[in-house]
């Protein structure tokens, strides 16, 4: 499944994030509840992601883990800078 995901990922991370709540309980090993997924889904969906599959359940994110989450949050800030970068050249 993980190639799947990652194949999806690079087409739309939000729906890589609902196939991976559809079918495999990576959502509910790494999230406690259900409200900070929906809001990664909504605001930040490459972080919430990837912290999903870096999450060891006894463990956390450890080591590179940190690494490729930071790496995603910074994505997720390049995308939402550019989408308004978009926005207000097109105005």
């Amino acid at each position: 499944m993980g190639c799947l995901v990652v194949l999806v990922a690079l087409v739309s991370p939000r729906l890589a994030l609902f196939l991976t709540w559809l079918f495999s309980d990576r959502l509910s090993i790494a999230f406690d509840g259900w409200f900070l997924p929906f809001l990664g889904f909504l605001f930040l969906p490459w972080t919430t992601l990837v912290w999903t599959f870096a999450y060891q359940p006894v463990k956390g994110v450890t080591g590179i883990g940190w690494l490729f989450v930071v790496f995603a949050f910074l994505v997720d800030l390049g995308a939402v800078g550019s989408a308004g970068r978009a926005r207000r050249d097109r105005d």
